[in-house]
């Protein structure tokens, strides 16, 4: 079949291949799930599942903090008649379940067969304001819960539908503002808060972000392919490929029901950088056999040859690269490394069908008349490969010296996290959370499940005065701010059989008292409080609670410390507990972290040992491959560490991906080296060759590759920004270890043995 007739047949398949992926693009959502973070398969996953399925997620809620106007307290009847009109509104939404709030705070008191509400606040009788105002501080759970212990805030906290999904949320919320718009309160004087608030939030930023991200790159790598080639085609034809690889991928993860998230968002935008490498090496060769005066299709089939090998071998390092976050049991590093790593495949499938398709199509290039002596590219790759043997101590000490200061400093890595770990300190939303840790019990939830032990209920006085115990401990030494329980229920319906006095707040003395009281317990058992805190059969019961947001470090620490008073002071015949909640399996992903990031490392480490050892069957060459690949990274994880970055589910995937990265360009440059030691038998020679075939592309590709990567630093997610910025930093290194460290490791440990070319034998008697 003639070259362009194969050309247009090519075009034309991935034309149609192209069309179905667009179909699927169209279908593609934006979506930001806190429950996809869950480590996946965990028994505790399992358990927090069937637990939250008996009494309800523990994150379903909003926080609406209001501020009282400068110098008023939240006892004036004009703010509170406000707070009531708001309380009643958002109480009408639909997918609103429950709302508290200081105005619908009552006393019970049981009276005969019924129940009297007393509210606690009533703005319409200001000569009860004093009085009132003593009884909201002298009762428990009001202060520091629904009002803030200086007056001067107080917290609408209202439950939604489970898992409600960002539509009817942002409707939600959107008429929550309209109303506090009518009802006089300026933007400075309220705050919300809650995992509703949070995902609305991040859904429309990574819309924002996905375009500001892709826009940059695509100026920066334009810029970039300019300079480099100065021909229309050399900037258009890397830049469809690319993008084709990108249109590719996104459909491929549509197709399979995935939604673009926090982490799957970093696709185009890492896949665009990364996929430009191929393209640019095949260009940079073809041009350079054209510069050299060979002809097109001879100058392209050197280039495929040539390029072919590496870019194979490489676009298999790479996708390993994010393969290997596969093993990560975090949903979205999952899809991430998945459908990122299948991508790769597919732009080094494009680039050696669509890109040779559209070379032959387009006239040859006029480029300068050839030299013999070279470009001039040449001329600046051999000083510099020059000055580098004739300093190679100076390069080794100084890598020696980085090495181990790198060392010492990634030594002071910890891995911690919280739970809006990803915004930035002076972001708005995460301000507004930090509003309700200043202000009230907090945002962290937190959740113990209880069981009686056979033969007991959760109304068993054994079984209460061992939850009290517990609670104790929970809030004078573990940090709950606030905290409900079936203990709670006892209390208050006691209190409210005596009259709804305070000092009757507290759990009965006798179990003939304690009948009494569960007796009438079905007056309230209608409350959502009630239904959310035990099961109707008093089987199992919850104790919940809100702490401020201490971090990874800190919550394990406390764990363990809850675990051990557990063990030490709970009655297990009379008592089982079990930790749980969606914070608890937050804070479960670091345990992985480390692991999942060693396994990967690992895989990606074996599979370029195995590439090397095939290529030239030396364990000398591996080494002299791996050393300028774990450098940077080393660096890296010293520069985290000397700027007090934390290990995350954001940062973790740094190193993997980073080495599956930057070993690209040692196997194009090992490669090519491979090919010309089989014409070149001189070892010195053949490496000075390979510098200067292959620096160009090297140093094109790694500069696209970081100034790709750079952009991300915009990003307003700290771990976008760390992404961007510490594996932007490890390809700098790397392409600068490439050039100095990679040439002397190669002279001065490989042992290149030359094959000999056999001499025919004589005839004998000749």
């Amino acid at each position: 079949m003639p070259l362009r007739k194969l050309s247009y047949s090519i075009l034309f398949a991935l034309a149609l291949v192209s069309g179905l992926a667009l179909f699927f693009v169209a279908q593609l959502r934006f979506n930001y799930n806190f429950n996809d973070f869950y480590p996946a398969g965990d028994p505790d996953l399992d358990y927090y599942q069937q637990y939250s399925a008996r009494f309800g997620n523990d994150n379903d809620y909003v926080l609406l903090g209001l501020e009282a106007p400068k110098g008023q307290t939240v006892f004036e009847p004009s703010f509170l008649r406000r707070v009531d009109s708001l309380t009643r509104f958002i109480g009408q939404r639909r997918h609103v379940t429950q709302v508290s709030s200081p105005t619908t705070a009552s006393n019970p008191v049981v009276e005969g067969l019924g129940v009297f509400n007393i509210p606690y606040l009533r703005p319409n009788e200001p000569s009860r304001r004093a009085q009132d105002s003593t009884l909201v501080y002298r009762t428990p759970g009001l202060v520091g819960n629904l009002i803030s212990p200086d007056a001067r805030a107080v917290t609408v906290l209202f439950q939604t539908s489970p898992n409600l999904s960002k539509p009817p949320g942002d409707s939600l919320l959107a008429a929550v503002r309209t109303e506090l718009k009518r009802q006089g309160f300026l933007e400075n004087e309220y705050h919300m808060a809650g995992k509703m608030v949070a995902q609305s939030v991040f859904v429309d930023r990574l819309q924002m972000e996905l375009m500001v991200f892709m826009s940059l790159s695509v100026v920066l790598v334009t810029g970039l392919l300019w300079l480099t080639f100065r021909t229309w085609w050399g900037v258009v034809l890397p830049l469809v490929v690319v993008l084709g690889a990108i249109l590719w991928g996104l459909g491929l993860m549509s197709a399979c029901g995935i939604s673009i998230d926090l982490m799957t968002a970093l696709l185009p935008v890492m896949l665009f950088v990364v996929g430009m490498s191929d393209t640019i090496h095949i260009i940079t060769r073809y041009v350079t056999e054209l510069g050299y005066g060979a002809s097109k299709k001879d100058s392209l089939w050197i280039a495929l040859k040539e390029s072919g090998f590496g870019s194979g071998l490489s676009a298999l390092t790479t996708s390993i690269g994010f393969f290997t976050l596969m093993t990560s049991t975090i949903r979205p590093i999952y899809n991430f490394g998945l459908f990122t790593g299948i991508s790769v495949l597919l732009t080094f499938i494009l680039s050696f069908t669509l890109l040779p398709a559209m070379l032959l199509l387009l006239r040859k290039p006029q480029l300068r008349v050839p030299r013999e002596d070279g470009h001039s590219w040449d001329g600046v790759l051999g000083k510099l490969f020059r000055r580098v043997l004739a300093r190679r101590q100076w390069v080794v000490g100084i890598s020696a010296l980085l090495l181990i200061g790198s060392v010492a400093s990634a030594s002071t890595i910890r891995i911690n996290s919280a739970l809006l770990d990803d915004l930035s300190a002076n972001d708005p939303v995460k301000l507004d959370f930090q509003f309700f840790e200043r202000q009230f019990a907090g945002v962290r939830p937190f959740e113990l499940d209880l069981k009686p032990a056979p033969g007991r209920t959760i109304y068993d006085l054994a079984v209460l005065r061992e939850t009290e115990e517990i609670e104790t401990y929970l809030t004078q030494t573990f940090g709950l701010n606030f905290v409900a329980s079936p203990v709670t229920l006892v209390k208050s319906v006691r209190k409210a059989l005596n009259g709804g006095l305070l000092s009757e707040y507290r759990l009965p003395d006798s179990e003939v008292e304690l009948r009494r009281i569960t007796s009438k317990i079905k007056l309230f058992r209608k409350k959502p409080e009630f239904r959310a805190l035990v099961l109707p059969d008093g089987s199992e019961g919850r104790l919940t609670g809100r702490m401020p947001d201490v971090g990874s470090i800190r919550a394990d620490k406390l764990n363990a410390n809850l675990r051990t008073f557990l063990r030490q002071h709970t009655d297990a015949s009379i008592l089982q507990t079990r930790l749980t909640g969606s914070a608890n399996l937050i804070d479960k992903n670091n345990a992985t972290l480390t692991r999942n990031m060693i396994t990967g490392m690992s895989i990606d480490i074996v599979m370029v040992t195995l590439i090397v050892l095939a290529l030239f069957r030396s364990l000398r060459m591996t080494l002299v491959v791996l050393i300028p690949n774990l450098v940077p990274i080393l660096i890296v994880a010293g520069v985290m560490g000397l700027a007090g970055v934390s290990m995350k589910v954001s940062t973790s995937i740094i190193f993997t991906i980073a080495f599956g990265i930057a070993v690209d360009d040692t196997i194009h440059f090992i490669s090519k080296l491979k090919l010309t030691l089989l014409k070149e038998p001189n070892l010195f020679k053949a490496v000075r060759h390979t510098y200067l075939m292959a620096g160009k592309a090297v140093i094109v590709t790694s500069l696209i590759l970081v100034g790709g990567f750079s952009t991300l630093i915009f990003s307003s997610f700290d771990g976008t920004f760390y992404v961007g910025l510490l594996i932007g930093l490890t390809l700098l290194f790397g392409v600068v270890a490439e050039l100095t460290l990679l040439p002397i490791l190669i002279l001065g440990f490989y042992r290149h043995r030359p094959k000999e070319i056999r001499q025919p034998v004589p005839a004998l008697g000749g």
